[in-house]
């Protein structure tokens, strides 16, 4: 029995991994597997079985001993849970080499989606990558996916102009990798890539470990 999930009484640390657990149930799914055991989750997800059945009790009585875990079961908790969607349609603004080294990257099956199409305002980037279609960003009214939510960002001009029409379209989500300070309103959630900022930070706890 699944009981009602109060995500604030679940750990900080119990919560990162239930991803780790979401990908890996649906690549198992996809591959045929219909129940599974903590101890063979373990060896998939590299986390001690004990964590696994500790973490899986926050959500309630999925699996019974010697019998396993549905797998079907534990993904749909975790897409409730955690509130994402094998089938959530993502968009990508500024195709450049960063913009289209993340279209090429091969690593979406299983986690949160896919990338549906881009954004340019440089006609020579327009076309596809990976099969996905880039439009010019005079289109981006008119060829947003319906329902749309999430936006990955990689522009260096025109940053706030670009949030700003993203929010108007009903974007509520952005990663943004644009390096710079942007305002979104309240109800809209941004996750800022900063690689020069986690290289610093890399840097001073290696300095520390000497």
């Amino acid at each position: 029995m699944i009981n009602q999930i109060n995500s604030n009484n679940v750990p900080k640390a119990t919560m990162q991994r239930y991803p780790i657990y979401l990908k890996a149930l649906r690549k198992l799914y996809n591959m045929g597997v219909e129940r599974i055991l903590s101890r063979e989750l373990s060896l998939f997800v590299d986390i001690e079985s004990t964590t696994i059945r500790r973490d899986f009790s926050f959500i309630g009585s999925l699996g019974k001993q010697g019998y396993g875990y549905d797998v079907k079961t534990l993904i749909d908790t975790f897409d409730n849970l955690l509130g994402v969607s094998f089938d959530e349609e993502l968009i990508l603004v500024g195709a450049g080499n960063l913009g289209r080294a993340i279209l090429n990257y091969n690593r979406w099956n299983h986690v949160v989606g896919e990338i549906s199409c881009a954004f340019d305002i440089d006609p020579n980037k327009l076309g596809e990558v990976s099969d996905i279609p880039i439009y010019h960003m005079s289109e981006l009214e008119e060829r947003i996916p319906k329902g749309c939510r999430i936006a990955i960002v990689t522009v260096s001009k025109n940053v706030q102009e670009t949030i700003d029409r993203l929010v108007d379209l009903g974007i509520v989500g952005i990663v943004d990798f644009s390096s710079e300070h942007i305002q979104v309103p309240k109800d809209v959630v941004v996750k800022t890539v900063d690689v020069v900022s986690t290289i610093q930070e890399l840097i001073f706890q290696t300095n520390n470990i000497r």
